[in-house]
This record gives C-alpha cells, structure tokens and sequence, in this order.
C-alpha cells in the first residue's frame, strides 16, 4: 500500500517554538491534505497522549510518537537537532551521540533521521552526521530550498556515500508547505515498524519542488522567526 507520509512535525505543544496550530488542528489539515502517517517531533519534549493517536486514527492518520533533540559530544552544550522517531518519553533526557548510541541499543525499535544537516546556524548536524553516521538511519531532504540555494545537495551526497536514504519532508511548523514536501512510502501496512522497513528498503519517492526564494525562503520563514524573536524562544 501506497502511504504519503511526514515525518517531521511540530505543533502549538512544543514549549521551543512559536507554533500556531494545536496538535488537534495539525492532524485535520494533514488528514485534509492526504497524509496518512504523520510524526509527531517536537523539540525537546515528548509530545504524545493515548488520545492524540486515537483522534488520528479517526482521521485515518497514524500518528508516531517522536522527539526532536540537541545532542552533542558533551553534556552541558547546546546540541545538533536529530529526530528520533517511535521513541518514548525517556528520549527527553537524551544529550550526547553517546547518550542516543545506548538508547538505540535499549530501544531497537526507534528509527533516527538527521534533520536539515548541512544547514547554517549551530543546530545542524555538519561534522557530527558523519562522525556519528552509524546512529542515524535516514538523512532529511529539507523543504527549505531553492534552484540557486540547496544545502541539500551535500546531505544528498552524504546519504548516497554511505548508502542511507534520503527522504523529504517538511519539517512543519506552519502549514505552508505541508502538502508539498513529503513521501509516498510503499509499505506493507499502515503500521510504524512496516514503514520504517519500507524507508531502510528505499520503497520510496520523495515529492518536493524547489522554493521561491524571496516569497517562500525569506518572507514565510522570516515572518515566523520574527515571532519566535518575539517571545524570546531560542532553539
């Protein structure tokens, strides 16, 4: 079965961004949108509720449990986003690769995807993606490019180097292009260990198109990170 799914998602909960949309409100316009399997990563914290997953459900959404964490060589430090997907709330206490490398081992179950890594500012991966590779299971394809600006190209050579796959999504944290960078995984069954087995398979396309620059890269991001500056949130 053909799944379109998302699997970097953030929504009002999460106490490190200036989200706008309830988690509630994020799944109708995902399910709106068609996406059947939607990740639930905020920053930091374990976003998730019995009841999250059931209103999903009645949407025919499968919601997955997720995190995204600052990591790093050393405690104290602030850390390089790594999203870690059917997680449990244990995931929060997660601060060096050291830290994620012994969960993995506790929590086979989980599924690790280097987000936006080549990106500017100190919370992407860079030197850490490769130096830690063993730890990741997949490597994000971000929305935020463009044809004459795409860090992507270097996380692409990266997934091929060392035969990961390169999947897209939108790293949502606002609607605006939620329907228009994603994938359509070919899965066995809706079920979260089916579509991790599909994505480590490569029974996947990415759907996603190049960003205007001024339009979607600066003014849509620009009005957000103005918000964010606002309240003082700092990721």
């Amino acid at each position: 079965m053909l799944l379109k799914a998302n699997l970097h998602f953030h929504s009002g909960e999460d106490p490190y961004e200036n989200v706008a949309y309830s988690i509630y409100e994020g799944i109708d316009r995902a399910a709106a949108l068609g996406i059947e399997a939607l990740a639930v990563t905020c920053h930091r914290t374990f976003v998730w509720k019995p009841e999250y997953a059931e209103y999903a459900a009645s949407k025919k959404v499968l919601l997955i449990p997720g995190i995204e964490v600052n990591l790093d060589e050393k405690r104290g430090r602030y850390g390089r986003h790594t999203v870690i997907l059917n997680c449990d709330k244990s995931a929060e206490k997660l601060e060096t690769f050291a830290d994620l490398k012994e969960y993995r081992k506790n929590h086979p179950e989980i599924f690790v995807i280097a987000p936006h890594p080549f990106y500017y500012g100190f919370f992407s991966l860079k030197k850490y993606l490769e130096k830690y590779i063993r730890l990741f299971d997949a490597i994000e394809q971000s929305w935020y490019y463009s044809k004459f600006f795409n860090r992507n190209k270097k996380a692409e050579a990266m997934a091929k180097k060392h035969n990961l796959p390169y999947i897209s999504t939108s790293d949502t944290h606002f609607f605006d292009f939620l329907g228009e960078n994603y994938a359509v995984i070919s899965a066995e069954e809706k079920t979260i260990p089916a579509i991790f087995r599909a994505i480590r398979e490569r029974k996947f396309e990415n759907v996603t198109r190049p960003r205007f620059f001024w339009r979607d890269m600066v003014w849509v991001w620009g009005k957000y990170f103005l918000r964010r500056l606002r309240r003082g949130l700092l990721l």
